[in-house]
């Protein structure tokens, strides 16, 4: 995914989609173009403030997408390429996943 590093956010209150996920090796390199189209793709999304995302070279892997409301990340979780490509996922490229998402309501930096 692009954009890797810290993203720029405004102050809270704002929502974070946290994705957790184990690959399972498979299709690398499919998997990479996906992942940048979706990243290309929700950048263009209203409510879309950022994201962050690190992977392990064990497969583990942490995606934070930030959101300005609860009906942004429904929309976006709607959307219907992004739909497509979630469900490739669940067949083709994920062991295990988990989804949360939070209100963000207090947030600091340092150091």
């Amino acid at each position: 995914m692009s954009g890797s590093g810290f993203a720029r956010l405004p102050q809270p209150p704002y929502y974070a989609v946290i994705f957790s996920s184990r690959r399972n090796g498979r299709g690398e390199a499919d998997y990479a173009a996906a992942a940048d189209a979706m990243f290309e793709l929700v950048q263009r999304q209203p409510g879309f403030l950022g994201a962050e995302s690190t992977r392990g070279a064990d497969g583990f892997g942490i995606t934070v997408a930030y959101f300005d409301s609860e009906e942004n990340i429904r929309a976006w979780r709607n959307h219907a390429a992004h739909a497509a490509t979630r469900e490739r996922g669940k067949r083709e490229w994920y062991e295990h996943f988990e989804v949360r998402a939070a209100k963000v309501e207090r947030a600091y930096g340092g150091p």
